[in-house]
């Protein structure tokens, strides 16, 4: 390390320095450090960008908040000149990551991954410039191993190394089974590193493991290794949970404007600082700022939220559309008014009927006892009413409101 800083001038060492305070800051853990830091220092010296690789699988079409952690740190690279390697495991994902899981994911279709991966891509360019990124599919190279090929990469690694993965030690604990081709998973996202020649891979902390065989498989087939970037995982609106669709505690970056800032409005309190780090565009001197000013009591947590919620809008559909979110908010939310606009839905059923068989039959509630505890916890409006009756009987009329909980409106036409 101590020869290639040498060889920089007092500008390249400034340079190195400022590409590290933006590439270090919001990360969970670099593996290793000082080895990024000679990467910086090599592109730089020599005029070489360097290549970034974040792998994905697409088994879920929906881009959440919580995958713009990983998204926002590629960009910066990006804005640095250096080459990203966006990954798709079209192989890989057929087989199924069990990462996190206690059991194997379910392998995916062709179909429904080349479906998968089209959504990623439009979803991804509210993010980043995708003209300017390097687009690979696994399958061109690991769908062309032979047998032969497989078992000298299995030869590569240990059962003992592999056994490592928490999930994999957790699982056989528990007696539950693992399947052999569960073992090939990290050997191929290593081969993936090996056939791109990547610098450094970026991942969020679930991740560990698989990152860390690219610098084994790497090193096997002595090539220079990769640098390990994870990311922390971002927790959803319940503040516990990881950010995920399946879990119903995520903000998604094609929500409607009005439904981002009122899902942003219930991120908790203690949660601020770090959804401020690591969804939004603001300079590291902006989140400090904000930061001091909430502990010194400068700033109020609701006004607060009310800024970060107007600033994902901004970033995913623009400030005129933040600035009628946040009106749209403080009418409804704070003043108590009904929305302008909100879905209408024609009603062709009984004029008279229950209240509970009324809000199951608009499709506001998958069953009778969920809307049964809705109106037990005096979260249903009727034309601004509270109904606090379950045995309520509801005359339907033309231009008829219902309201659920503090964001859902429908209005009902005969």
């Amino acid at each position: 390390m101590n020869e290639v800083i040498e060889q920089l001038t007092a500008e390249q060492v400034t340079e190195v320095k400022r590409q590290m305070a933006i590439y270090t800051q919001g990360v969970q853990d670099i593996i290793p450090v000082e080895e990024l830091e000679m990467k910086v220092a090599k592109s730089i010296l020599e005029d070489r960008p360097l290549k970034i690789k974040l792998g994905l699988d697409p088994s879920a079409p929906d881009v959440h908040l919580g995958h713009t952690v990983v998204l926002k740190k590629m960009r910066q690279f990006l804005e640095n000149g250096h080459v990203i390697q966006l990954l798709i495991g079209d192989f890989t994902g057929k087989i199924g990551d069990p990462t996190g899981k206690s059991a194997a994911r379910k392998p995916l279709t062709d179909e429904e991954v080349k479906h998968n991966a089209k959504t990623y891509f439009e979803q991804f360019g509210k993010v980043m410039d995708m003209d300017k990124i390097e687009l690979h599919y696994n399958s061109k190279w690991l769908s062309q191993l032979s047998f032969e090929d497989v078992i000298q990469l299995a030869g590569k690694i240990t059962v003992a190394r592999l056994m490592e993965r928490d999930d994999f030690e957790e699982r056989t604990a528990l007696g539950k089974p693992i399947s052999l081709h569960e073992f090939f998973y990290p050997l191929m996202q290593g081969y993936d590193s090996v056939v791109l020649e990547c610098d450094i891979e970026l991942g969020g902390t679930d991740q560990h493991f698989n990152i860390l065989m690219g610098r084994h498989f790497q090193e096997k087939s002595r090539k220079e290794k990769q640098v390990a970037m994870l990311m922390p995982l971002l927790e959803g609106l319940d503040g516990v949970e990881k950010m995920s669709k399946s879990k119903k505690n995520y903000i998604g970056i094609d929500e409607s404007p009005q439904e981002m800032y009122g899902k942003a409005m219930s991120i908790p309190d203690e949660l601020m600082n770090k959804y401020f780090e690591l969804i939004t565009d603001f300079s590291p001197e902006q989140m400090a700022t904000i930061k001091r000013d909430l502990e010194l009591g400068a700033l109020h947590p609701r006004d607060a939220k009310m800024l970060l919620g107007k600033t994902i809008v901004r970033m995913y559909h623009g400030e005129e559309a933040a600035k009628k979110a946040e009106q749209h908010f403080v009418a409804v939310f704070q003043q108590g008014q009904v929305p302008d606009e909100m879905p209408v839905i024609e009603w062709k059923g009984n004029k008279e009927m229950p209240i509970i068989e009324f809000l199951v039959e608009l499709q506001m509630f998958s069953s009778k006892g969920a809307a049964r505890r809705m109106i037990d916890n005096r979260g249903i409006k009727i034309n601004g009413e509270k109904i606090e009756d379950t045995g309520f009987k509801i005359t339907i009329t033309d231009g008829l409101v219902v309201q659920v909980g503090k964001r859902k409106f429908i209005k009902v036409k005969l």
